[in-house]
C-alpha cells in the first residue's frame, strides 16, 4: 500500500489531489481529536529550553516559506513533501490529515517537522533544519515529537530516505528506532520507526 501511494504522489498527481482529499475527510472524523489531543501533549513535554517547539499555523506561512527558501538546493533535493511556493504551503495548512510543526530561537522559525496520515493508521515524517542549527539537538527533539504522536495515536510511523542522501542516512545510522521494510525505486528506502519500549513486531 505505501509503495503504490508514493507511486501515485509521485507520478499521477490528479489521483493524488483526490485520494489527499479523501483521506483528509476521512482521518478528520475518525483521528483529528485524539492527533490534538496527543500532540499537544507531547509538546508540552519538549525537552531543550533553548528552542520552542510547537505547531504551525497559516499566520506563520510566511516564515516557512523565508526558511525553505533561504536553504541551499542541495538541502532541498530530497525534501519535497509539497511545493515550496507561499500558495503551496497555505493550502497545506487546509488538509485536515497534515500535521505542520516548527522549532523556534525565540520569534524565528528555524525548523519544519510534519506528519501526514493516512486512515489506515500509517503516516510519513519529514523534517528540516536551517542550516545554522545543526548539530544541537534539535533533530533529536522533533523526532521525539513526531515519533511520539504517531505511537500515541496507534499509528504505524513511516519515512522515504534516499541511500543518495548521507547526511540522512548517516544520521540515522545512530537511530535504534530505524527498521528498513523495503527497497523502493530510484534508490529508494522505506523505513519505519519502532517503538522500541512497546515493540509489537513490525
Amino acid at each position: 500500500m505505501e509503495k503504490l501511494l508514493i507511486f501515485i504522489k509521485h507520478r499521477l498527481n490528479f489521483l493524488w489531489l483526490i485520494i489527499e482529499w479523501g483521506n483528509g475527510v476521512v482521518f478528520s472524523i475518525l483521528f483529528k481529536k485524539s492527533m490534538e489531543q496527543v500532540n499537544q501533549e507531547v509538546l508540552s513535554k519538549a525537552g531543550d529550553p533553548g528552542f520552542t517547539f510547537r505547531r504551525l499555523g497559516i499566520s506563520d506561512s510566511d516564515a516557512l516559506h523565508a526558511l525553505i527558501a533561504s536553504q541551499d538546493a542541495s538541502d532541498l533535493q530530497y525534501f519535497s513533501p509539497h511545493g515550496f511556493d507561499l500558495p503551496s504551503i497555505k493550502k497545506q495548512f487546509k488538509n485536515r490529515s497534515f500535521l505542520l510543526m516548527g522549532t523556534f530561537d525565540n520569534e524565528k522559525l528555524i525548523g519544519y517537522f510534519f506528519l501526514r496520515f493516512f486512515a489506515n493508521k500509517r503516516c510519513f515524517v519529514g523534517r528540516l533544519i536551517d542550516r545554522e542549527y545543526r548539530g544541537k539537538g534539535i533533530g533529536n527533539e522533533m523526532n521525539r515529537i513526531m515519533y511520539g504522536t504517531a505511537w500515541g495515536m496507534g499509528f504505524r510511523c513511516l519515512s522515504t530516505m534516499s541511500k543518495n542522501n548521507r547526511a540522512v542516512i548517516k544520521a540515522h545510522s545512530k537511530n535504534s528506532s530505524v527498521v528498513q521494510l523495503k527497497e523502493l525505486q530510484n534508490d529508494y528506502i522505506l523505513v519505519e520507526f519502532v517503538d522500541r519500549e512497546n515493540e509489537k513486531g513490525v
